[in-house]
């Protein structure tokens, strides 16, 4: 499989879906998905309450990743103009050195379970410890299939959050889940036991969405000669782009805006393979706040090295490729198709690289042309769509808006009006680069 196609986004629609199907060898049936509502009322009414419809977003394709020497075309789903394309063009130029190359943890997430009114925390805390082995044994007696599968408990820790509190982690490899319920039911399992041990009075028992023991760790680099853009040197691009990178490193408020960048990649393949964004948000943040150094920090880094721009990231990525939405929900399964990932650990570093490559694409925009300009370009086919613009004049008319930099549907309207009072028709290229 390549995810190197030029020309892609200038193909109409039909003839995008059936490249797209050619080249993952879908069957008929998994290719007509791509042209179908892919999630029923029926299906949705199962899986949330008080279903009154289903809520669409667009499902588009990241091109031009390679991750560890192997391709993947990336289903994005994601409603903010420039993501999709953004991250491909930078993907485009990461490739050109090689690619992303990418690690990850073992699949560990933490059960906690919260110990309240303990009299000794200390004498507590070596009660547990010592007990551990049985602790774990408990646990893994509350889900046999995973030990089956080579999952399971796998060790335990104790903490004392203050006087008369403790919790308990533990730590479970969930395979290919997420892990949420294995984890939470694993929690229970082992609370009568731990509040015997401690004496004291158990509260929460639940998994932790910090899953600092389940990272991933991506790196790429892009040639100066790649970098170059307008009438700025690639070396001129590098040396703002650490800059920038440093601002990021030293300021918790430019930190969020850059993590955010990383995010719009990661939560898009997350949203199209069925996973919770929410948990890999929540988690993506406590880790950029807790990592060493103290403060909101940046979960991208990037240096120069002799004549290439490095960026490095890690974060905590918990998703699964088996279990949850994925049961039920047909898209999901059809983006985990188009991934075409053999496991959560693989799908996770894929998904890093989409964050790398969208934080690389902002960086670089802001420095070439400003973000504004870029992202306003693509943001002006919503306005042209909007305000009446339909086949071929949605193009003519975003077009004209982004190059008089006049965005407003009150000048989509007027330009609208006077193509078609002329009858001009003409299609022009997309105004996004080679993707």
């Amino acid at each position: 499989m390549n995810s190197r196609l030029p020309g892609f986004y200038r193909l109409p629609l039909e003839q995008r879906r059936q490249r797209i199907a050619a080249e993952l060898g879908l069957d008929e049936n998994a290719a007509r998905q791509l042209s179908q509502v892919l999630l029923d009322e029926t299906t949705a009414d199962h899986m949330v309450e008080n279903l009154i419809g289903v809520y669409g977003l667009p499902l588009g394709v990241g091109l031009n990743f390679r991750v560890n020497g192997r391709d993947h075309l990336v289903p994005m789903c994601v409603e903010e103009p420039s993501v999709i394309a953004a991250a491909s063009h930078a993907a485009k130029l990461i490739r050109k050195s090689g690619g992303f190359f990418a690690e990850a943890d073992d699949p560990i997430m933490i059960a906690q379970v919260q110990l309240c009114d303990v009299a000794d925390a200390d004498a507590a805390r070596l009660a547990i410890l010592r007990n551990a082995e049985e602790l774990i044994a408990l646990a893994n007696c509350a889900n046999r299939s995973l030990s089956d599968r080579g999952g399971g408990a796998r060790s335990l820790t104790v903490r004392v959050l203050e006087p008369g509190m403790l919790v308990v982690h533990l730590h479970v490899d969930v395979r290919d889940a997420m892990g949420a319920n294995v984890v939470n039911t694993m929690a229970e399992a082992i609370a009568e036991k731990l509040g015997q041990l401690s004496g004291g009075v158990v509260g929460l028992r639940i998994l932790s969405n910090l899953a600092d023991l389940r990272c991933v760790s991506v790196r790429a680099e892009v040639a100066f000669d790649d970098l170059a853009i307008n009438e700025q040197s690639g070396e001129t691009m590098a040396d703002g782009i650490v800059r920038a990178s440093r601002f990021a490193e030293l300021d918790p408020y430019r930190a969020a805006t850059h993590n955010k960048g990383i995010m719009n990649g990661v939560d898009a393949v997350a949203l199209a393979t069925g996973n919770d964004w929410r948990s890999i948000e929540a988690g993506a943040h406590a880790f950029a706040a807790t990592q060493a150094g103290g403060g909101y920090r940046p979960l991208a880094i990037w240096r120069r090295n002799e004549n290439t721009l490095q960026g490095t990231l890690r974060m905590p990525m918990a998703v699964g490729t088996v279990g949850g939405t994925l049961r039920v929900h047909p898209g999901a399964r059809l983006g985990l198709r188009i991934a075409d990932v053999s496991s959560s650990s693989e799908l996770g570093m894929l998904m890093a690289a989409v964050g790398l490559a969208t934080n690389f694409a902002a960086l670089r925009a802001m420095l070439a042309e400003g973000i504004q300009r870029g992202h306003m370009s693509l943001h002006a086919r919503s306005v042209a769509l909007h305000a009446g613009a339909t086949a071929d004049l949605v193009e003519r008319v975003a077009d004209e808006m982004a190059a008089a930099g006049d965005v407003r549907e009150e000048r989509a309207i007027e330009i609208l009006q006077r193509l078609r009072s002329a009858g001009t028709l003409s299609s022009p290229l997309a105004s996004c680069n080679d993707r």
